[in-house]
């Protein structure tokens, strides 16, 4: 069931009751570690995968934006541990509070298998509780420091990681496996279907041209020291777009009073709907910007991450397929985008290209479960 059909028909939400084993149980129980928004769409059809072969899964899960809305949304069971901090020291509290209730629900559920994005919580308490931890990362940490701090406070507790095959993690090879292009593993065309209904009726019209614009926040550990798309740039972009048709705006902090009435109407959960009918997305956002590409959208993302060490995952998406364009100057970014609205964009020749990469690609979830399953013998 697609997102918008399951918020469409659930009519209760999951309860928040860690489920404890029982002498029935006959498959793996696996806790799955989900902070952030990305990382419910990551799981979510793994853990209907897991779930549809007898194993037991239960979530623990943070207040950060829509997090919670959406593991709702799917009817996927999981408890709130902590809220997102909105200080470097707030956070610091919160990661402890949170690998405290998270050791916690672990001793009550008794997982074979913690799934989680790099986490210090996740891999302390796998180790706490004796069982093993598989990590799923792609995420560059440009800060030296920052990078530093991270990987010693987990990787030598992960059992096993799965990454881009050339993603810089100082882990030993046999603790590897290789994963691109990891949000396939819920816009894979077997999972994502788009609903032209449902989007229309949360106030987009996917027959009509538009235009989408993603501001992040910028606020994150491994975004320290870097910047997206100024003010003066989206209101450049803007003036330009409407001239073309209808441009919305998402973005994780407030907007300026002058841009509000762009704000995207459609709730969160039509986000990769808005994505797959945009005639074109241009943002700051290197998740959606992938989202984007890998939906067949022409994207153009500009950030000062850009540059001769990014991730593996946009030079393919640029290179090797023609899906994405990359700009650290937000003036050239721009420039592009003009030059892509003014030429014309052939929707078909868009689709063709993510067709090719579909085509080329494994399936992610599958390779995620099997991860997951892995020499892995029920407790």
């Amino acid at each position: 069931m697609s997102l918008n059909a399951a918020v469409r028909s659930a009519a209760d939400r999951p309860g928040r009751e860690v489920p404890a084993p029982t002498e029935s149980d006959t498959g793996l129980r696996v806790l799955f570690d989900v902070g952030h928004p990305a990382q419910v769409h990551l799981f979510r059809n793994a853990i209907d995968v897991l779930e549809r072969a007898g194993h037991e899964t239960f979530v623990a899960s943070r207040e950060k934006e829509v997090t919670v809305d959406l593991l709702d949304a799917y009817g996927i069971a999981h408890l709130p541990l902590t809220k997102r901090g909105d200080s470097f020291p707030a956070l610091l509290w919160e990661l402890a509070c949170r690998e405290r209730r998270l050791l916690s629900v672990a001793r009550r559920f008794e997982p074979d298998v913690v799934a989680s994005r790099l986490s210090p919580a996740a891999a302390h308490v796998s180790r706490l509780v004796g069982c093993r931890n598989v990590v799923v990362s792609d995420t560059h940490i440009d800060s030296p420091v920052m990078r530093l701090l991270s990987q010693r406070l987990t990787l030598p507790f992960v059992d096993t990681v799965c990454a881009p095959a050339d993603f810089d993690l100082p882990v030993p090879k046999g603790k590897r496996r290789a994963l691109d292009f990891q949000e396939l593993a819920y816009l894979h065309p077997e999972y994502f279907r788009p609903d032209p209904v449902g989007l229309a009726e949360a106030g987009v019209d996917p027959g009509e041209p538009y235009f989408f614009v993603r501001l992040a926040g910028w606020d994150a550990y491994h975004d320290v020291g870097h910047t997206g798309l100024s003010p003066d740039a989206v209101r450049e972009l803007v003036s330009f777009l409407s001239d073309h048709g209808s441009v919305y705006l998402s973005a994780e902090a407030e907007l300026p009073a002058d841009l509000r009435e762009h704000r995207l109407p459609a709730p969160p959960e039509y986000v990769h709907d808005v994505l797959y009918y945009a005639d074109l997305y241009v943002g700051d956002s290197g998740t959606m910007s992938t989202e984007a590409a890998l939906l067949g959208t022409p994207a153009v993302r500009t950030n000062t991450l850009v540059g001769d060490d990014d991730e593996n995952v946009f030079r393919e998406l640029e290179h090797r397929y023609g899906l994405l364009s990359s700009f650290a100057d937000e003036d050239k970014a721009i420039a592009e985008v003009r030059r892509l609205v003014e030429a014309g964009i052939d929707e078909r020749e868009w689709h063709r290209r993510r067709d090719r990469l579909v085509d080329e690609q494994p399936n992610v979830t599958e390779r995620l479960v099997d991860v997951i399953l892995e020499g892995a013998v029920p407790s």
